[in-house]
């Protein structure tokens, strides 16, 4: 854990929270990424998008990664990169959860300005986005890859 969170914790630890609450904060941490990702995937897939990667190792491990046209896409989960239509802050250890969500907010500010100065289109999904109409989220994706295409032809010509 990083100092700045540690400091906003009593003796720098959780103290006094329930089991139960114990328990749903440890299941939140992984909590239907992977669905979530495989659900975006597949609908990519069946529009007929391929040639991405999953788990590219690039600065702020984009969620899926389109080499040949220089997107990378990030599937936020609402809660860790505090959404601001869902995301909410645990009225527990209030302090310690604000610092790790801004935290968050701004590492993700600062990697995705990296891939852009780097060349690469930062598509960004919020999960409740994703849930609410996934189609529409791939057809913006197949705009911005199309966009892309023509962008990167021109400069080849």
């Amino acid at each position: 854990m990083e100092k700045i969170l540690r400091e906003k914790l009593v003796n720098g630890q959780f103290s006094n929270v329930p089991a139960l609450r114990s328990k749903m904060m440890r299941a939140i941490k992984g909590a239907n990424t992977k669905s979530t990702e495989q659900k975006f995937q597949k609908a990519l897939i069946d529009a007929g998008i391929t040639y991405f990667q999953v788990n590219a190792k690039l600065i702020g491990n984009p969620d899926i990664f389109f080499p040949f046209y220089h997107v990378v896409v990030f599937l936020d989960g609402c809660f860790w990169h505090g959404c601001p239509k869902c995301g909410h802050v645990p009225k527990s250890n209030t302090s310690y959860w604000r610092t790790k969500i801004e935290r968050n907010k701004e590492r993700d500010i600062q990697k995705r300005l990296i891939l852009h100065e780097q060349g690469y289109e930062i598509v960004e999904y919020w999960e409740h986005e994703l849930k609410e109409d996934l189609s529409r989220c791939v057809k913006l994706l197949a705009n911005i890859i199309e966009d892309n295409l023509i962008r990167i032809s021109s400069y080849a010509v």
